[in-house]
């Protein structure tokens, strides 16, 4: 479904170029109750109105509906497909897509107000990188909703006192059980949260009911509701699969997002051209495409 993507200058992430993840993830899979108990955390910790917000990773679109209250909504994926396929189910007018790598993000300082991360971290090598690169593009004082894949859950707990797998979720270091497939134990997300400047104000534990026979039987809106009862008085236990965090920018400046989006990946600049189908950057003359509406900045244009 992905591939692996990385050079000796950017580390390793997946690249979902091709892949049908929408049909063969998420329609018709089984995943509606998953869907709408991410759907009740985030809009309990994403402020319901701001300036600009950005989805990183967000694929074809899945939680756009969620930002409504937001001036500018920016959708990034390093997948060409996945843009393609949210400009087709959501318009292209409904948000501005960008193609880029978080590593190597094409935004200005400060160019949003909130930044949601849904089911991306555990596709990054380094997460101490993709945390500083968030907070950098966030204002001081702006959000980011992170969820991430947990080893310490319940499920793993008992698996591993039981000596039916080997891995021990209380360990702190990452557990990639596939290639680019991470589970992270909560203290390890805290402090690099804490290095990027990003504090960790409240969090939810979601998803109690990922069990195959309980989702055959419940529907997922009673499943769904249920989960929501329990986000916030179970998330000090932290022992369900996916935790949902609310971290606030601490980082030292004006509160202003910034009248500018865009940046030169290559150098840094701010001073970008626009044309019909480039940007041009002032400084390095580097030449980013714009493709049927879409921000590439995934590698310079060739020069003429």
């Amino acid at each position: 479904m992905s591939d692996v993507h990385g050079d000796r200058e950017s580390p390793r992430f997946c690249d979902y170029e091709g892949s049908d993840y929408r049909t063969a993830f998420w329609e018709g899979k089984r995943r509606e109750y998953e869907d709408l108990a991410e759907r009740h955390a985030i809009t309990r910790l994403l402020p319901s109105t701001g300036e600009r917000i950005v989805d990183i990773g967000g694929g074809f679109g899945r939680l756009l509906d969620l930002y409504e209250g937001y001036h500018q909504v920016v959708l990034m994926d390093y997948s060409m497909t996945q843009l393609r396929d949210a400009q087709r189910l959501h318009g292209s007018e409904r948000v501005l897509c960008v193609a880029a790598n978080l590593y190597e993000a094409p935004f200005v300082t400060s160019a949003f107000d909130a930044a949601v991360m849904v089911r991306v971290i555990h596709h990054l090598s380094d997460v101490g990188a993709a945390f500083e690169a968030i907070s950098d593009m966030l204002r001081p004082q702006g959000g980011l909703i992170l969820e991430y894949a947990n080893k310490r859950n319940i499920k793993a707990i008992l698996r591993y006192l039981l000596g039916r797998q080997a891995h021990n979720p209380f360990s702190y270091q990452p557990w990639e059980f596939a290639e680019l497939n991470f589970d992270y134990h909560p203290s390890y997300i805290e402090q690099h949260l804490h290095n990027a400047k990003l504090y960790p104000k409240r969090q939810l534990s979601v998803s109690h009911f990922r069990i195959g026979c309980l989702k055959r039987c419940v529907s997922p809106s009673v499943l769904a509701a249920i989960d929501g009862w329990l986000q916030q008085p179970a998330a000090p236990l932290k022992l369900t699969p996916s935790m949902f965090v609310q971290a606030v920018s601490l980082r030292a400046g004006t509160v202003k997002v910034s009248d500018r989006l865009f940046r030169c990946p290559r150098c840094g600049a701010e001073e970008l051209i626009e044309r019909s189908d480039r940007l041009i950057c002032r400084q390095c003359q580097a030449r980013w495409g714009i493709v049927d509406g879409i921000y590439d900045f995934r590698e310079p244009l060739p020069e003429a």
